[in-house]
């Protein structure tokens, strides 16, 4: 099968971790061991989170008297695709020997008319409390959100409507290649009156892009890997109930928080809808229990466990 997987930003720098980079490392090598066997048996595309990534980015960018005006994120997007992207690459090559593998630095296009740019809500960079939240929300116009039992920035997140090197990633996985791509939903850009890129100002949700490019790419199975089992029916409540196997209408039918598990559950049912594939959300150590149906919230057409034979062909679907 052809497989998209993309990894949480949860899943390279856990709650609590200190951002240093031999953290990240470790747990990079850590998601690593657990994707590569899926490398065996299956065409392999990897994409994963950032918001950790570039919201300390953003923090040093912002504290740097040296600099006339902070980075803008489309850039910090960028340099967060190459460092993970790095880690990433070289955990695959030392895991997989013999394997070609290509990290791809990738931009995704959005409509600069897309309301999210008047309605923040992508979680990036540390928690903080609400009191630190709101001081720093008034002395740099920052716009604070709840996550959880903390506070946390959050930026534009508009709808990704194709990533540019689609056509690129097509041919790594043609000649055999596990390809890492589309990291942090890609680096957000739109098109000017004379059809030229550049870039804006937003954040990208990688689990829709990654929704997309499975499509794009007529991917089997998308797995959005993170640090939660299941998604979780009443969360926080006294009734709350993991979620085995579900349709996407079913699922669309449940309320979940539109800045963490909202966007991860429209992934999976856009991708099901489009394709009549399989999708599913649960802990990246599940990973081959996921895909073999047995773990995690496993969404098809009908709600029944995903056979894998009714794949007709490498990327193709019946």
């Amino acid at each position: 099968m052809r497989v998209v997987v993309a990894l949480g930003g949860n899943a390279l720098l856990r709650r609590g971790d200190r951002p240093d980079a031999a953290v990240q490392h470790a747990n990079v090598r850590a998601a690593v061991a657990a994707l590569a066997p899926l490398a065996h048996d299956h065409e392999l595309v990897i994409t994963h989170g950032n918001g950790p990534q570039v919201g300390l980015l953003a923090l040093q960018s912002a504290a740097d008297r040296s600099l006339t005006s902070p980075y803008p994120f489309d850039v910090l997007g960028a340099e967060t695709q190459g460092m993970i992207g790095y880690w990433l690459l070289q955990s695959l090559q030392n895991a997989l020997p013999g394997r070609q593998v290509c990290a791809l630095l990738n931009q995704t296009l959005v409509s600069a008319a897309d309301p999210a740019f008047e309605r923040p809500t992508k979680f990036v960079g540390p928690v903080y409390g609400e009191e630190e939240a709101g001081r720093l929300a008034a002395e740099r116009g920052w716009t604070v959100r709840r996550d959880g039992e903390h506070w946390r920035r959050v930026v534009p997140s508009p709808d990704p409507q194709r990533v540019v090197e689609t056509r690129l990633i097509r041919l790594l996985l043609a000649s055999g290649a596990v390809a890492v791509c589309a990291g942090g939903g890609g680096v957000p850009v739109v098109r000017d009156d004379t059809g030229r890129l550049t870039g804006v100002e937003a954040v990208v949700d990688k689990d829709l892009t990654a929704a997309l490019l499975a499509e794009a790419l007529d991917a089997d199975a998308l797995l959005l890997l993170t640090d939660v089992p299941q998604v979780v029916r009443g969360w926080g409540t006294p009734e709350a109930e993991p979620i085995g196997h579900t349709t996407p209408a079913r699922l669309r039918a449940e309320e979940f928080p539109a800045g963490s598990m909202g966007p991860k559950v429209e992934a999976v049912c856009r991708f099901v809808e489009l394709t009549g594939g399989m999708a599913a959300i649960g802990a990246l150590t599940d990973v081959e229990a996921i895909l073999a149906g047995t773990a995690g919230t496993v969404i098809t057409p009908g709600g029944r466990p995903f056979e894998a034979a009714t794949a007709v062909g490498t990327g193709t679907r019946a």
